[in-house]
């Protein structure tokens, strides 16, 4: 099984998705933005962009590293990752669909100012890069990805508690069950 976790930056993802390792036995995180980092040193460079998950070599790979893993070590991966284009999300999890992998989608969201908060608290200067995403963020919830996932609501809970909804919902147990 697959537990993504989605949602923008600031949402807490990273965070959340080690404390959700630790409560799923046999599972380990499998953080997709390695893909895109191995895609962009290639050299010369693939075609310009913004975002590697534009490239359509990365969600073909990240479907097949997450079924070769799990076909090597079983258990459930954790994949802390933000999709917040429709047909990316859907060519990920038909992909995974096509090899019976389930995949139990969660968003963690916060309100657009927490998430600014959060996000110009991490560094002495805020990212830009991670700023521009509130807004397609925010599109992306109101059109499609919050009627595509389980939403866990992080303005108010910490880490760890949004650990254990995501882990009870995900397994229907108790964590580390």
């Amino acid at each position: 099984m697959i537990v993504w976790l989605n949602g923008t930056h600031g949402a807490g993802k990273t965070t959340t998705s080690a404390l959700v390792q630790q409560l799923i036995p046999d599972s380990r995180v499998f953080d997709a933005e390695k893909v895109g980092e191995t895609l962009m040193d290639i050299t010369p460079g693939l075609p310009e962009t913004d975002n590697f998950q534009h490239w359509p070599p990365w969600r073909q790979l990240v479907v097949e590293t997450a079924r070769r893993v799990l076909d090597y070590t079983g258990g459930t991966l954790v994949m802390p990752m933000t999709v917040l284009v429709e047909q990316y999300w859907r060519e990920i999890s038909g992909g995974l669909a096509q090899h019976a992998i389930p995949v139990r989608h969660f968003v963690l969201h916060a309100d657009q100012d927490t998430l600014r908060r959060r996000i110009e608290g991490e560094h002495p200067v805020p990212s830009p890069f991670r700023l521009k995403y509130l807004e397609p963020y925010a599109e992306a919830a109101r059109t499609w990805l919050h009627a595509e996932a389980e939403v866990v609501d992080t303005t108010h809970l910490t880490p760890a508690q949004a650990a254990q909804q995501i882990v009870l919902r995900a397994t229907g147990g108790s964590p580390g069950a």
